[in-house]
């Protein structure tokens, strides 16, 4: 195969290929061509130096500047260079530096001066953002940790004379604020836990600015707010911390550690502690209201007061939100007469929001307020207010102790700058067994109530019932009044019945007449007399069935008694009138009356011996007689006793008879 032929096709690549890697070695070696890529920088390394007084570094160097050998200060930008031939200069090709966004670059000088004793990193010198080394080395730039560092970008770093480390931005969050403590600078002032206020450093972004202003190595005053910053964690260190807060209803009181002895606001009156203007060390007299507040809490203390009303409770099973009242507990107390009992009180505070920084001078938070003062003062008090009496009366006059403890530890809170709103007395846990002796007295005290309203009703029930009696014995008064009255009515009728009827026999038989009238009159005596007995019984039966008992039979024994007198009166001046034969003879003829018996015919009439005119006289009277008698029977066969009935024979009808 002929050249031609093989330059012709594709076997003439590699030949071209290699001719050009013989030219650049050879440019190399003749004339020390030196090509550096866009992307690249070029690190030289001089190997030795064949003439000059300067061949060899001084002490304590690596980093050449002046032509002697070894790592030069000055390399090779993208670019052609010629005469660096290989066998004296060597080029390393070395990529860009590059800070990425959100990192930056912290500096490491290999090479420059010693720091001076105490620091611990090296001052920011002008040097292009140590990409001249040249430039750093010759302006005095000190080896070490360097103060600068770079933001994001490209740069083109000497690599042989700094090291560079990435590292990320400092990010403070929202609601949170980065506490400050630099690594370098002047030492703290005596009695001072934080260095003093400096100002120009831009958030400590430029830490040299900081430093040349004075700023003191340690904690700073000064705090980082939310955001983004170039911050060196070789010269800064940052704790971030939640922001302070004031809730509502409460002020903050600062407690400044730092800053210099200020006035004190308060006066000769005030003995415990200092308050001062803002920005002192001590109390602020001004407290914070509420919001959020980025305090550092390593220099200041924000102590929160609450301005609103404020409960702290002395109960085992019972605390606020607050947690005030966490450590207190039932108050335990012991009566006059011996007795323990528990006892739960709350009590309510205000404390004003100008007085809050006195508060705070004196007891340093509010917890120690509560320990220090309302524990022990409300708990002595109702301890020995217990001593003055027993459980009974404690129980029994809490209203009246609750009045006097709200008044005694409002004047012992006033002292303290506290205003007392209230003083409450909850649950009293007396000893069960004083409470089973109280229990079982006041059972035993209800049922006497009840013993004495059960008795009361019972009396009220037997007066209704004795009413009850009295009325329906009132009713059987009436109604004996009203059968008196029907008795007297009909009595009088009967005897005014009888009057007339004693005047027609009258007219018939005188003797008929008058024995009629002294009938009338005795019946009307005899009722009289029982219905007087018989009111006189019913009045006797509404006291006592027993006596009415007695009376009605005493009104009975004399009523047959006057009955009987009545009778044998009438029986006696019928004799007179008759005679004892012929009144025999009557009172035999009226039980045969009385008996239906009828002895003669009604139509017989008999004469007497011989048919003499006497016979036919007597035969004639009796006739008469029966007919007056049946006439009698007729006119009151009942009401009427038998002797009243009885026709009385006066003279001229015993004439007749004979």
């Amino acid at each position: 195969m002929d050249l031609i032929s093989l330059l012709s096709g594709w076997g003439w690549l590699p030949l071209l290929l290699v001719a050009l890697v013989l030219y650049k070695w050879v440019l190399r070696f003749l004339f020390g061509m030196v090509i550096v890529p866009q992307d690249r920088i070029g690190l030289v390394t001089k190997k030795y130096v064949l003439m000059g007084p300067d061949r060899e570094l001084p002490d304590g160097r690596i980093i050449a500047t002046k032509g002697e050998a070894g790592y030069q200060a000055q390399t090779l930008a993208p670019g052609l260079y010629w005469f660096m031939w290989p066998w004296q200069y060597g080029v390393q090709m070395e990529p860009f530096t590059v800070i990425p966004e959100g990192k930056i670059g912290l500096i490491l000088a290999n090479d420059g001066a010693e720091l001076p004793q105490g620091n611990i990193l090296a001052r920011r010198v002008e040097c292009d953002n140590f990409q001249d080394t040249e430039r750093f080395l010759s302006s005095s730039g000190q080896k070490g940790r360097q103060t600068g560092l770079l933001t994001p970008g490209t740069y083109r770093i000497n690599t042989f004379a700094f090291t560079v480390s990435i590292s990320p931005m400092t990010d403070i969050k929202e609601n949170m604020v980065g506490v400050i403590t630099t690594l370098d600078g002047a030492p703290l002032q005596s009695g001072q836990i934080a260095g003093r206020q400096v100002e120009g450093h831009n958030n400590f972004q430029n830490i040299d600015a900081f430093l040349q202003n004075g700023g003191n190595r340690g904690l700073q005053p000064q705090v980082v707010l939310a955001g983004s910053y170039y911050i060196n964690p070789w010269a800064v260190q940052i704790e971030q911390i939640p922001m302070t807060t004031v809730p509502i209803g409460q002020v903050g009181v600062v407690i400044s550690y730092i800053g210099e002895d200020g006035e004190d606001l308060t006066g000769d009156t005030f003995k415990h502690g200092n308050i001062v203007r803002k920005g002192y060390r001590g109390v602020w007299m001004e407290p914070l209201g509420p919001g959020k507040y980025p305090i550092n809490t390593f220099t200041m203390k924000v102590e929160g007061v609450p301005t609103t009303n404020l409960v702290l409770n002395w109960a085992n099973a019972r605390s606020e939100s607050h947690e005030l009242d966490r450590n207190l507990s039932t108050i335990t107390v012991r009566s006059k007469d011996g007795f323990p009992f528990n006892l739960d009180v709350a009590q309510i505070i205000h404390i004003p929001a100008a007085e809050a920084p006195k508060v705070i001078a004196r007891f340093g938070s509010m917890n120690n307020l509560v320990s220090q003062v309302l524990e022990p003062t409300i708990g002595n008090y109702f301890r020995n207010s217990a001593q003055d009496s027993d459980v009974i009366a404690f129980l029994s006059t809490r209203k009246e102790r609750q009045e006097a403890a709200r008044e005694h530890i409002k004047q012992v809170l006033e002292i303290y700058n506290v205003n007392a709103v209230d003083t409450l007395i909850g649950d009293i846990a007396p000893p069960d067994s004083l409470m089973k002796t109280l229990t079982d007295r006041k059972i035993a005290q209800e049922e006497e109530k009840t013993y004495e309203t059960q008795r009361m009703a019972q009396e009220k029930r037997q007066g209704m019932e004795r009413e009850t009696a009295l009325a329906d014995i009132q009713r059987e008064v009436v109604k004996a009044q009203q059968s008196v009255e029907i008795a007297q009515r009909t009595a009088d009728a009967a005897v005014k019945k009888s009057e007339g009827e004693a005047r027609s026999m009258k007219l018939q038989v005188g003797a008929e007449s008058e024995a009629t009238k002294i009938r009338a009159e005795a019946n009307a005596e005899a009722r009289r007399r029982q219905a007087a007995a018989d009111a006189e019984a019913t009045k006797l039966t509404a006291d006592a069935e027993a006596e009415r008992i007695a009376k009605t039979g005493a009104a009975e024994a004399e009523k047959i008694l006057a009955v009987g007198r009545s009778t044998a009166e009438a029986y006696e001046l019928q004799v007179k009138a008759m005679g004892d034969e012929n009144f025999t003879r009557y009172k035999i003829m009226e039980e045969i009356g009385r008996g239906n018996i009828r002895i003669i015919p009604d139509i017989m009439i008999n004469g007497g011996p011989n048919g003499t005119t006497d016979g036919s006289m007597s035969g004639l009277m009796g006739l008469k007689l029966l007919e007056l008698a049946d006439a009698r029977k007729e006119i009151a066969p009942d009401a009427q006793p038998a002797t009243a009935r009885r026709v009385p024979i006066t003279a001229k009808s015993k004439e007749e008879g004979k």
